[in-house]
């Protein structure tokens, strides 16, 4: 009988890159690997969605205020990862969002999740190397806030369901809300923020908003909000609305999600603590008025909306999705231009 070498599989490794704070071009973003060539990148907007909506030369100011434009956002990634985990997720987002509300409504949460997170974090990469290039040609050492690694690290663990057996245990690192929009046929509105790690879309006939890193605590903030709008389709200054809403209660979010990784056998688990930790503190710091007055103002740049008029009422700021009852305003009662 033949000599039979059996190779012991080694267990699931999570990589975490902000423990050595490797950001070069030599290693895969998601896996860490040695990668063959600098020349082995992904677009961080996939081709895709640049063809879709003519954004490969389009301008993309980072934070210390550099442009690049959409083409010129890459991030390093093994061919093979590339390939077996990446691709297929992109084909399968594509194909939903040709087809629009629906069939995007149809995609398993977590691999939405998954694409905008992928998204997300090659903004970040691209963040982190231009600020690290800027602090090194001044001299100086790179600089990052402990609880803005702590987000990111715990956003980059997440990305790992991707290409790791991770079995995430009774919750969801996110809250992802989708509506559906009344939007022009080319419309392509996209924001973030790196910061608070949220994210939103809007295209085709819907919109998508996540909060990558929250465990779903904004999605409970706004439950009333979110009832009363229910499948009804949103005027597109509803949804920027809704938008700003989101956008200002992850400003307002005032935890750090913490969470244990528990490897068993072939598996990773991952038990998310209770957010409330042994703090009394609310989970949101307090909602003002003229602050999320001058956030909606930035999302109502379209329409023209200052400040002034939309907290003229300091108790109860403008409000196209609701009238003065609380009651939902249909999307067909709003002449606005789309």
């Amino acid at each position: 009988m033949k000599n039979v070498l059996i190779f012991a599989a080694m267990p699931a490794q999570i990589y975490s890159p902000f423990e050595s704070f490797n950001f070069s071009n030599s290693k895969c973003f998601l896996t860490g690997q040695t990668l063959n060539s600098p020349e082995e990148r992904i677009q961080v907007f996939p081709q895709w969605l640049m063809s879709r909506y003519n954004l490969e030369d389009q301008p993309f100011k980072l934070l210390d205020e550099t442009m690049a434009t959409y083409k010129d956002l890459k991030i390093p990634c093994n061919a093979a990862i590339n390939e077996q985990y990446l691709e297929p997720l992109e084909a399968e987002i594509a194909a939903a969002f040709d087809h629009g509300y629906e069939a995007v409504k149809a995609l398993d949460d977590q691999k939405l999740f998954q694409w905008a997170g992928k998204l997300l974090y090659g903004i970040i990469f691209n963040e982190i190397q231009a600020g690290i290039r800027l602090q090194h040609a001044q001299g100086e050492e790179f600089n990052i806030s402990q609880s803005i690694i702590h987000k990111f690290s715990n956003l980059h663990l997440m990305l790992q369901t991707l290409n790791l057996p991770l079995a995430l245990e009774g919750f969801k690192p996110y809250t992802l809300c989708l509506f559906k929009v009344d939007n022009k046929e080319d419309v392509f509105g996209y924001r973030d923020e790196i910061n608070t790690l949220t994210f939103s879309l809007r295209i085709k006939d819907f919109g998508l908003i996540i909060c990558l890193q929250d465990n779903g605590a904004n999605g409970s903030y706004h439950k009333e909000m979110l009832e009363k709008i229910g499948d009804q389709q949103l005027h597109p200054i509803q949804f920027e609305e809704v938008n700003a809403r989101f956008f200002y209660s992850a400003y307002l979010f005032n935890r750090l999600p913490e969470y244990e990784i528990m490897p068993v056998d072939d598996t990773i688990y991952i038990e998310a603590a209770p957010l409330r930790g042994t703090s009394s503190k609310p989970l949101f710091d307090d909602w003002v008025n003229k602050i999320y007055g001058q956030v909606l103002e930035n999302f109502w740049k379209n329409w023209g909306y200052l400040l002034l008029e939309i907290i003229k009422n300091p108790n109860s700021p403008m409000s196209f999705l609701f009238d003065a009852n609380g009651d939902f305003v249909s999307a067909q009662a709003i002449e606005l231009p789309r």
